[in-house]
């Protein structure tokens, strides 16, 4: 997977690229990868539909292939959970797992109310992506200001949609 173009972001920013980037790298069987925040939209990414590897293949399996409608699926799942959580009076939801036959979902809470979404294939070990998800929401969870939610969303408006990432 091709890192996601960091150029003009702020040094928050570019960590959390680089904090995404090597969760999808480190762990085996992610296939995408999407930070959305607490109204819904898509704030970061892993997006294999706009690498090289993965238009020469045409083969990614995922929600359409798109972070965007992971994301779309991640808002959506979150948005029901709370709900739930709610009318049960548990508490607030800290994870999320969907298993699936041919592969897995698991949205996890950020401490802002942003959520981290990804999606597995059904080689994925569950227990290792759930770590790596709670080290990555645990290294985001106190940097992802307003401020930054703000940045990462207009440098995701300003990219090309047609270019590599």
């Amino acid at each position: 997977m091709t890192a996601p173009s960091t150029y003009g972001l702020s040094s928050e920013a570019r960590n959390l690229h680089w904090l995404l980037t090597n969760l999808v790298e480190e762990v085996p069987g992610i296939q995408s990868v999407a930070v959305v925040s607490s109204d819904g939209l898509l704030l970061l990414s892993s997006d294999p539909a706009r690498t090289a590897e993965s238009r020469r293949r045409k083969a990614a399996k995922g929600p359409r292939g798109s972070s965007a409608d992971l994301a779309t699926i991640v808002s959506g799942i979150g948005s029901l959970t709370i709900g739930a959580a709610s009318l049960m009076e548990f508490g607030g939801v800290r994870h999320t797992m969907i298993a699936m036959d041919e592969g897995s979902l698991f949205v996890m809470s950020i401490s802002d109310g942003s959520l981290l979404g990804v999606h597995g294939s059904a080689e994925c070990d569950m227990s290792v992506v759930a770590y790596h998800m709670a080290l990555f929401v645990g290294r985001a969870g106190h940097v992802l200001t307003p401020e930054l939610r703000s940045e990462l969303r207009k440098s995701l408006e300003a990219e090309p949609t047609g270019s590599t990432r």
